[in-house]
């Protein structure tokens, strides 16, 4: 089967979380299954795009609303990342070196889509499956099957991942003008709760659904904002398929970001050197246990707690541990951060933004990585870090509940609480201390996850699966 990919992200291209690591990925393992996998996304203007040679495969002139606009759509000639990757421009909309966070961030995508759907429209022959990601390209299967323009293309069907519900992408519907026309019957396919919804569009209109682990489906039936009735009233066609990790990508032996190598026969070692670095880089003990926390410093990460529970685990459980915290988010949040440096000097760093090298140098010396997710549809982060021999210390919620046990069960290899609050992570982090004392423990516990294998291998059959189940 011949599978297109519509996304805002892709790793390495353009990258702001796990969309881009999912997308950078699922397609290079199709592709190995011996399916056909391409990748079209925005032309940012970014490191990779002038790293890389590129050929132009395509020119048009389309409309969105009132503004007529050209694109350009570049191919990426080397095929360096095991998949065809396509980039579409349009002058003065797409061309910007950020992916998201402008005003006009609504027709940017919009205008993208409609691109997507003018370019597809024009190949010789049309792809098997339109495989659409999050609320940014979920008006495209909306537009495949109701806008006139597309006709050619509307018996192609479509399938839509979320990888995150709490962001719908809303418009009001003075934006309506902005969509190629179509069958004005169709309007409830657009509107939830009086709005242009595209995620709700997305779910409604595409062939199949599917989440980024088992239990967020579950979750989304309560926990969705706003959408738990679709959800409830869609559940015939979504399926959960949890998320893999790029094997080749997150390896301590092989990984270009890491100075000192392992594998798990040797990970004890490894890990020490690795450790070493970021405490003499980040002025912490080395012979204290080293809890990390890596991503997004926002509320569904539980980051807003972080000042506190790093302030209370100080004074109730003593300055038995380090904490070294890599992210960027709320402002608030980043300034409660960086107020602790100086109260907490040898036993807390921060480095507020991101950086891909330290993140891999992170999974790889840290002993523990806290994720106390208010939401996680399913988490890669605790995955990377099991398989840089790194203990996840998780919330039981979503793609985390799916992927780690608690150490105290029969075969368990992570540290897990119920909920997102500071006495629940607090228990946590004293438990983490106390297993950190006990060597012969730590060892096992890792040896144990290390040999736990998350790659897309186990997953990729899935999709292929639910490509096959709407192949027309």
């Amino acid at each position: 089967m011949e599978i297109l990919h519509v996304s805002a992200e892709c790793y390495p291209v353009a990258k702001a979380g796990g969309l881009g690591d999912v997308v950078g990925a699922l397609p290079k393992y199709l592709n190995q299954l011996g399916h056909i996998a391409k990748v079209v996304m925005p032309m940012y203007r970014t490191k990779f795009l002038h790293a890389n040679k590129w050929e132009v495969v395509h020119k048009g002139y389309t409309n969105m609303g009132t503004w007529w606009f050209e694109f350009t759509v570049i191919k990426e000639q080397t095929n360096s990342l095991g998949f065809d990757l396509y980039l579409i421009d349009i002058n003065g909309l797409l061309d910007r070196e950020k992916i998201y966070g402008y005003d006009d961030d609504a027709e940017r995508f919009m205008a993208f889509q409609i691109a997507v759907l003018d370019w597809v429209s024009a190949w010789k022959h049309h792809p098997d499956v339109i495989h659409v990601h999050d609320h940014h390209m979920g008006l495209i299967p909306f537009m495949v099957k109701h806008s006139f323009k597309y006709a050619a293309i509307k018996n192609v069907p479509t399938v839509l991942t979320i990888h995150n519900a709490q962001y719908q992408g809303w418009l009001g519907w003075e934006n309506i003008a902005l969509i190629p026309e179509w069958d004005t019957w169709r309007w409830g396919m657009l509107d939830w709760k009086d709005t242009i919804n595209p995620l709700a569009s997305g779910i409604k209109c595409a062939d199949k659904v599917t989440t980024v682990s088992p239990s967020y489906l579950a979750e989304l039936q309560y926990m969705s904002n706003g959408l738990e009735a679709l959800f409830e009233y869609e559940k015939g066609k979504c399926v959960g398929i949890l998320n893999g990790i790029d094997a080749d990508v997150w390896d301590p032996a092989t990984d270009t970001y890491l100075n000192h190598h392992f594998s798990a026969a040797d990970a004890e070692a490894g890990k020490a050197k690795s450790k070493m670095a970021l405490c003499d880089a980040f002025d912490l003990d080395f012979e204290k246990p080293l809890i990390v926390f890596i991503g997004r410093l926002v509320g569904e990460k539980g980051a807003d707690l972080l000042p506190q529970l790093i302030g209370d685990s100080f004074y109730f459980i003593g300055r038995r541990m380090n904490f070294l915290i890599l992210g960027s988010g709320f402002p608030e949040v980043e300034s409660g951060l960086a107020a602790l440096k100086p109260l907490a000097q040898y036993d807390y760093n921060v480095y507020i933004g991101y950086n891909e090298g330290l993140s891999h140098q992170m999974y790889a010396g840290a002993d523990f990585l806290l994720m106390p997710s208010r939401v996680e549809p399913c988490g890669l982060n605790q995955m990377y870090s099991m398989r840089y021999g790194t203990i996840p210390m998780v919330r039981r919620i979503g793609g985390l509940k799916d992927t780690v046990i608690d150490y105290g069960e029969k075969g368990g290899y992570g540290i897990c609480y119920d909920q997102t609050a500071v006495g629940d992570i607090s228990h946590a982090v004293w438990r983490a201390v106390e297993l950190y004392r006990d060597k012969e423990a730590m060892a096992t516990v890792r040896k144990r996850m290390m040999a736990l294998d998350f790659s897309w291998e186990n997953s990729v059959s899935k999709y292929a699966d639910v490509y096959a189940s709407v192949k027309r």
